[in-house]
């Protein structure tokens, strides 16, 4: 295979670790802390998670190791959407397994955990591991979405780990898969199966953390991949003086990616799902905030900018939910097929005025046609609107299109408004991990295998201080159950990891909305450039703008 230069000086960087897990793995010890209780429901969790609740969280520090040696076998999986740095999490993972016994052994599942349950895996050497390390992607064995969540599946896992010697499994994922981790966790003990499950936080989308998780992997990489995007798109604009630039990014359950985004750039406009749903805000009114900034810029002459767009934003305007549960409900069971068979559009758009309620209609004639068409053909396996997959780009850009053209009319506009699209989504998953990134990962991966060493179970391994330079970070595990609480899921109460949305009283939002007003009248765009991977510390090595703002720094 033919190698970018890039490619072959990222092989070669030695990714920094936290100073307790520097000199060498008979040098860690560990100390423990507190016994632990879930975010919420504690009661509720802890009839679930009998054997794993309320374990102590745990740091590791320079000392003797006491660990038992014995020769060990670890199994690895990544799961759910690409995040860079997933590479370097089994890396770390491998380095440190190697280093305290050369005959151990890392079983690389393939294909997330349908990898486990097929028993389809590969056994990792240094030629294998030393052509992945530092670069992005999930390639080294794939990745999936199948869950583990039944006791059958558990039961098979549990076989296959034996088959191998496995006393191990480290599960590399978001907050659902280290949801299942944790279940995973609680079955090995209740059966005394004689394995370990350890969780790794991956997301880009920033809604795995809490006071413990301050950041999961992926989400500073593909930040700095789409404000690199944004930056250079807002150059043009600026250059070209003739288009407003609509730009979804990541983000279905939360804002986190938008808002770092525009910490880093300074767009215009910069939508946040969690106001939207605070304020009760209309598509009506969410469209004349955007005209505001289209006209107030077109009055100085200025008839471009820039708008960022969560992905999940429709969602969290509370009429869209009321239309949507109607049009859900609307379709249900044989009306599907009436609907369906219908000839024409206007035919359709007939039965669809007689079903909705007249607020809900009146929602869904202002929406765009397309918009429209999409939301009746587009469904999920159980017969719902696939919310995902509206444009949300250009909903808005339309719907600022005809307040403009109405504001027009009464002759209180006078600029010109063209639009332009862009979804950066999956340009982010896979790029090459930042030093920040590379860094973090490799330590997760560390770590977790100090936390196997150790015996523990149904614990994430957790790196922290992670604003301050790599040496003073600090290393060590929390129990999963400690991030869990119950959701009402598919009409049943389940324990979850709760997903962190971004706070409204939080430092990062309120920086931005001190400064958005000014923003949205002027240009005052900043352009981030290239992820840097050489050069001075304070270049190389930056933490988001979210993480600094929390961190006071």
């Amino acid at each position: 295979m033919e190698l970018s230069s890039l490619q072959k000086a990222r092989y070669a960087y030695q990714p920094k670790l936290p100073q307790m897990l520097r000199g060498g793995i008979a040098e860690i010890s560990v100390s423990e802390g507190a016994e632990t209780k879930s975010v919420a429901d504690c009661e509720k969790i802890q009839a679930l998670f009998p054997n794993t609740y309320g374990k102590k969280e745990i740091v590791f520090k320079k000392g003797t190791n006491t660990a038992e040696a014995k020769k060990l076998n670890v199994g690895v999986i990544l799961s759910g959407g690409q995040a860079p740095g997933g590479h370097n999490v089994i890396c770390g993972l491998y380095d440190a397994l190697k280093s305290t016994n050369p005959e151990n052994q890392l079983f690389g599942f393939k294909g997330g955990p349908s990898g486990l349950i097929e028993d389809s895996y590969i056994v990792f050497d240094d030629a294998y591991i030393d052509a992945y390390r530092n670069t992005g992607g999930f390639d080294i064995i794939g990745s999936g979405r199948t869950k583990l969540e039944t006791r059958e599946q558990f039961a098979i896992v549990a076989d296959v780990c034996k088959k191998h010697e496995i006393s191990a499994v480290v599960i590399i994922g978001g907050d659902d898969s280290n949801t299942n981790a944790a279940v995973l966790a609680e079955y090995f003990a209740e059966t005394n199966a004689g394995v370990q499950v350890i969780g790794c936080p991956k997301t880009i989308d920033g809604d795995l953390k809490n006071e413990d998780i301050e950041c999961s992997f992926g989400f500073d990489t593909a930040t700095k991949t789409y404000s690199e995007l944004i930056g250079n798109i807002e150059r043009d604009a600026n250059s070209a003086k003739k288009y407003w630039h609509f730009v979804k990014v990541m983000g279905r359950s939360a804002s986190h990616v938008a808002l770092e985004c525009a910490l880093e750039t300074q767009p215009n406009i910069c939508l946040i799902s969690e106001e939207v749903a605070e304020k009760k805000m209309s598509l009506s009114e969410i469209a004349d905030y955007i005209a505001d900034s289209v006209a107030g810029r077109a009055a100085k002459g200025m008839n471009f900018g820039v708008a960022i767009i969560p992905e999940g934003v429709v969602e969290f305007v509370p009429e869209f939910a009321v239309l949507i549960a109607e049009i859900n409900e609307l379709l249900a069971g044989a009306k599907a097929d009436e609907f369906n068979a219908l000839p024409t559009w206007a035919d359709k758009y007939a039965f669809i005025e007689k079903g909705l309620t007249k607020e809900s209609m009146e929602v869904f004639a202002i929406l765009p046609q397309g918009i429209q068409q999409q939301l009746f053909l587009e469904r999920d396996p159980h017969g719902n609107v696939q919310v995902s997959l509206i444009e949300s780009e250009k909903l808005f850009s339309a719907l600022v299109a005809d307040k403009l053209a109405a504001r027009k009319a009464a002759g209180e506009y006078k600029g010109k408004f063209s639009a332009l699209h862009h979804f950066l989504g999956y340009e982010g998953r896979c790029a090459f991990p930042s030093n920040f990134d590379a860094d973090y990962c490799y330590s997760l991966g560390y770590n977790a295998f100090m936390l196997i060493q150790y015996g523990y179970n149904g614990y994430l391994s957790k790196i922290s201080n992670l604003s301050k330079p790599a040496t003073e970070w600090v290393a060590g595990g929390m129990p999963i159950t400690k991030m869990m609480n119950i959701e009402r899921r598919h009409g049943e109460d389940k324990p979850v990891i709760r997903k962190a949305l971004v706070e409204l009283d939080g430092k990062p939002f309120k920086f931005f909305e001190a400064n958005r007003e000014k923003w949205a009248q002027e240009t005052c765009y900043v352009y981030p450039g290239a992820i840097q991977y050489y050069g001075p510390a304070e270049v190389c090595d930056l933490t988001t703008r979210t993480l600094a703002l929390e961190k006071a720094e």
